[in-house]
């Protein structure tokens, strides 16, 4: 998810709900009573009333009930500390039995996760969706247990293309003249283009994947200076950023928050967008309508690319030896009725194709069928390269400077692909 999925999670988490659920502490001090489990979990909640810890309490007392032998300690944390602190908990010998976080590869890489095959069965394995699968992923191996995820699209505000008398884009053409035409009647951000350190990674990798690019080759390795990748940021300074059709904020200052805000406050005609933002403006009587990105010119219309995927990852550490518990566990969490659950509280879409067919139980309107659709065919960050952390920050940082008035893209995407090549060499 950023590798987060659910903007909010980014945000500032009042005190109160980082209480473990469950209804006691979850210590440092080792292994426990032997039947308990310890659960570290992302909150994805920005106030008490939308927290998860509603849902973590639902589910461990529901899961004690029906195994009277296993109980679970949850403790949230917020997105900006679980990494830190799950990777505390690893160093120090005192892993948790499971996390719930957006990275897992690095665990991997040091042998400190549980297989999915020795956890869950091969019919609950299958059940991932394909592309949560490959990225959960390390060879042919799954670690990372895709839990909630969602997907990518253009958001336009309605009623300002119907001010200006365009129709959605196809093609970059059709987003550059549309743009144009909002820029006439005074939108703000014709285009809002989020290339601030939040989550630049996304942005970017939309705009690639739209011109046949990416972050990596039919081979795997990292291709962040393709000869597409530099079309693909040379077209946007030309024919967006440089004409002032981004609105005030240059792209590498403003954060995807920011640019959220500013849809909801009516002030953006399009940008790239997922679920949750559409349920909000839409709950503020904004009419948002969504399509795949354009495709380049290039490509030309008519052809597809994959939308861009972000997942969040259920990992089990080995280091306690609670496998048969924490599959246990895992069958539980993994029913259905939980996952359709959880990701209807944050409008985000189950990871497995079973709890993809509920509708009913997990929100999934209209409007996030289409992401889901989207998500089926969608391309996921190389989270299962353990240098990816390193990597996604370099872009995050930098590739707004593609796009300065002075930047040069191709000196640009070099500098970040030259840094990323370091990161691998000391994986």
């Amino acid at each position: 998810m950023r590798r987060r999925i659910f903007s909010a999670a980014a945000t500032t988490v009042v005190l109160g709900l980082l209480i473990p659920v469950a209804g006691c502490g979850l210590s440092d001090d080792g292994d426990g009573d032997g039947g308990t489990l310890r659960l570290v979990a992302a909150e994805y909640g920005d106030t008490p009333a939308t927290s998860s810890r509603a849902f973590w309490d639902k589910v461990t007392e529901d899961f004690t009930a029906a195994h009277p032998g296993i109980k679970v300690e949850v403790k949230l944390l917020p997105w900006t500390d679980i990494d830190r602190e799950v990777t505390r908990m690893v160093k120090a010998g005192n892993a948790p039995d499971l996390a719930l976080m957006g990275g897992y590869s690095d665990f991997a890489a040091q042998g400190k996760l549980y297989p999915a095959d020795e956890l869950l069965s091969v019919t609950a394995e299958a059940n991932f969706l394909q592309p949560l699968a490959e990225a959960g992923s390390v060879g042919n191996t799954l670690y990372g247990l895709p839990f909630v995820a969602s997907s990518r699209l253009l958001f336009y505000n309605e009623a300002l293309f119907t001010r200006a008398g365009v129709t959605p884009p196809k093609t970059w053409t059709d987003l550059k003249t549309a743009a144009k035409a909002l820029k006439d009647k005074g939108v703000k951000y014709p285009f809002a283009l989020p290339l601030g350190p939040e989550e630049a990674h996304a942005e970017a990798m939309i705009w690639e994947l739209s011109n046949g690019g990416g972050y990596a080759d039919s081979s795997g390795n990292y291709s962040l200076a393709s000869d597409q990748n530099v079309e693909t940021w040379q077209w946007v300074k030309d024919n967006l950023v440089t004409p002032g059709l981004v609105g005030p904020t240059p792209p590498g200052q403003l954060n995807r928050a920011d640019a959220f805000a500013a849809f909801l406050r009516g002030e953006v005609g399009m940008l790239n967008g997922y679920p949750s933002l559409a349920h909000e403006a839409r709950g503020k009587g904004i009419g948002v309508g969504t399509v795949d990105m354009p495709v380049s010119n290039t490509l030309g219309a008519g052809e597809s690319t994959p939308a861009v995927g972000v997942a969040d990852w259920m990992m089990a550490f080995k280091q306690n030896g609670n496998r048969a518990e924490i599959g246990t566990f895992l069958d539980f969490v993994y029913k259905d009725e939980n996952l359709t659950d959880f990701a209807g509280r944050y409008h985000l879409l189950p990871s497995t194709v079973s709890a993809s067919r509920t509708p009913a139980g997990g929100g999934l309107d209209a409007n996030d069928q289409l992401f889901l659709t989207a998500l089926r065919g969608a391309q996921l960050y190389p989270v299962n390269d353990p240098s990816w952390v390193k990597v996604s920050d370099t872009i995050k940082r930098n590739i707004g400077r593609a796009v300065e008035p002075a930047g040069d893209p191709k000196t640009v995407l070099d500098d970040i692909a030259e840094q990323a090549d370091e990161a691998v060499k000391k994986r």
